[in-house]
């Protein structure tokens, strides 16, 4: 059970961070509620990364290193579960 929880909820996040990345591909809304209600989920996962790896060329690498932390997370949680 708690092992299904866990494993659910990285799976959203992931899933969320991936959305925010196709989104930063196409001109939005900032002010639409799903995607302030997005921005307002990921931000405290990406900025922490935006901060340790600035955009190079235009691209910003941080949702990248942002899933492979969280994966690696969830691995080492659901191991202790």
């Amino acid at each position: 059970m708690l092992y299904q929880v866990i494993n659910t909820i990285f799976s959203l996040i992931s899933l969320l961070v991936f959305v925010r990345v196709l989104l930063s591909w196409v001109r939005v809304d900032p002010y639409n509620p799903l995607v302030r209600m997005l921005y307002e989920v990921t931000d405290p996962i990406l900025v922490p990364f935006q901060r340790l790896i600035p955009p190079a060329g235009g691209l910003d690498f941080s949702p990248i290193i942002a899933l492979v932390v969280l994966d690696l997370l969830r691995r080492l949680l659901l191991s202790l579960v």
